[in-house]
């Protein structure tokens, strides 16, 4: 029985996938270039809050003051920012897109301060 519920979770969310986003266009979207760039930032602040977490300034504070200070410098409401993202979120094969995107950026990024700018990284889904 819980074989065929399994099967059959799978295949409703199979279909419901297949369709346009499960939610509607919020009013105020973020603009995908603008996400993926906000997005990489928000990977960056992560990033630098888990390296210096040793720093004892770093650990009075909370990863949230890193993601809220990406928001500010981009003027974004953390609210649009979700909404945007759940938004995004909805539709997989964009939102998979997007996300390489983001990765590459990142890439070149590590290349570029590790000094390995001749080696090309780029992030591909398996075919």
């Amino acid at each position: 029985m819980k074989k065929v519920s399994l099967l059959l979770f799978l295949a409703v969310f199979a279909l419901v996938s297949c369709k346009k986003p499960i939610f509607e266009k919020p009013k105020h979207l973020i603009k995908e270039k603008e996400m993926i760039n906000l997005l990489v930032d928000i990977h960056l602040a992560e990033a630098t809050y888990n390296h210096m977490q040793q720093d004892s300034v770093v650990r009075k504070s909370s990863s949230a003051n890193f993601y809220y200070s990406v928001l500010d410098k981009y003027n974004v409401p953390d609210s649009v920012f979700e909404k945007s993202f759940i938004y995004y979120a909805s539709n997989p094969k964009n939102f998979e897109k997007m996300y390489r995107e983001v990765m590459n950026k990142l890439g070149e990024m590590e290349q570029s301060y590790s000094g390995r700018k001749n080696d090309i990284l780029e992030f591909e889904l398996p075919k």
